[in-house]
């Protein structure tokens, strides 16, 4: 077995119709926080949590990358270690220069998608 390059569970990214009446329920009715909201493309990209939860949800619009986003501090070395394990990742990481940390998706052996993303701090 392999040391994890993966650090945490940072997002869970789920499809909405509408990101504002998303926001309405998840802070409104559920008493969530609003940790983010940029733009992000055509878009926004918000993220709510329950107070103190280190876990956050993204409110994404449908059409956008859903699933479960994991971190790590050095995408590209994450990139090669899966690689080089036989993982499913894809070919090239992503890079949105000024718009999100390097990322790339990795599928798990029954097509689950993961993205994993460099940590910005």
């Amino acid at each position: 077995m392999s040391e994890s390059r993966i650090t945490e569970v940072a997002t869970i990214a789920i499809p909405v119709t509408d990101q504002d009446r998303a926001v309405d329920f998840y802070v409104g009715t559920l008493g969530f926080e609003k940790r983010r909201d940029l733009p992000f493309g055509q878009a926004r990209w918000i993220e709510v949590a329950p107070p103190g939860a280190a876990t956050t949800i993204a409110l994404v619009p449908t059409g956008m990358p859903t699933g479960i986003r994991l971190t790590t501090e050095d995408a590209d070395a994450a990139h090669a270690d899966l690689a080089r394990q036989g993982a499913d990742v894809d070919a090239e990481i992503l890079r949105m220069e000024g718009m999100a940390p390097p990322m790339f998706t990795l599928r798990d052996p029954d097509g689950n998608t993961l993205i994993l993303v460099e940590n910005a701090q």
